[in-house]
């Protein structure tokens, strides 16, 4: 279900390291991930995450209006929902403010799990200064799809990836989070080594509010032999986390691949 909302503000102060600014085009996300962790953050209290999605339809007037007065700096989309959900094939929010984005010279940081960004290639290589990262969680589509039912399939971003290259886009890649038992690094490290993004972010399962609960069914559904070691994961008496880093820093040096590390795992 989406509904169509109205709102006060378009740019808000970002608290994560690299952003000025946050622009979210929409209020809920369509791809309705297990893991996430925005609805404590914008404490969501209007059902199961994924079944409604709230339009900001006035966001590029808004938007326009602040350009015209803010200090210029790093506009983030994406940083609590999607830019590149199903509902901007209709509603293409994120693509106009990108087209006023573009009219102000502010640089940009997209991030998404859908293809959809592809669509506006033709806008996103005029920025002098942009990047678009990926999302990608694990290199097996079936696990993909329980774990992202409404996001695009690894090997659409994947594409995404080489064609946003092509086009002289710069890209990066989000890896996270790294499921415990069940994001195979190696092979994901693999995968991203092919499309040659500029650097790879790693970030792990973040344990926010009700994230746990939603995790913990999902793995007593779909990994029910996984449930008893992600109960000592969810106690602490297993740092899974610290163990598996140094695969994934020796997969990246194997490849040749830039890593950056989410403040989360050093907490």
């Amino acid at each position: 279900m989406i509904k169509e909302i109205l709102v006060k503000t378009a740019l808000s102060p970002s608290k994560l390291p690299g952003l000025d600014y946050a622009l979210n085009p929409y209020r809920g996300c369509q791809h309705a991930c297990v893991y996430c962790y925005a609805p404590s953050v914008i404490h969501w209290d209007k059902g199961k995450w994924g079944d409604l999605v709230e339009a900001k339809v006035n966001l590029p007037r808004i938007l326009s209006k602040e350009l015209h007065v803010k200090k210029k700096g790093i506009v983030g989309l994406g940083t609590v929902t999607d830019p590149y959900q199903p509902a901007e094939k209709k509603y293409e929010i994120t693509r106009r403010c990108l087209e006023l984005l573009l009219t102000h010279d502010f640089p940009v940081c997209i991030q998404t799990k859908s293809s959809l960004v592809l669509r506006d290639i033709d806008l996103l290589k005029k920025f002098s200064n942009l990047e678009v990262g990926i999302t990608l969680t694990t290199h097996d589509d079936r696990l993909r799809e329980k774990l992202e039912p409404g996001a695009s399939s690894v090997e659409e971003r994947l594409h995404a990836l080489s064609e946003l290259s092509n086009n002289g886009i710069n890209t990066w890649v989000f890896m996270g989070p790294v499921m415990p038992y069940l994001t195979d690094v190696e092979a994901l490290i693999d995968s991203i080594s092919m499309v040659k993004p500029g650097y790879v972010l790693v970030d792990k399962l973040r344990m926010k509010e009700g994230v746990r609960d939603s995790i913990s069914g999902f793995v007593k559904e779909f990994y029910p032999h996984l449930s008893e070691k992600y109960e000592t994961i969810f106690s602490g008496e297993e740092n899974y986390f610290v163990k598996i880093l140094e695969d994934i820093k020796k997969s990246c040096e194997n490849k040749d691949i830039y890593l950056r590390l989410s403040q989360a795992f050093h907490q």
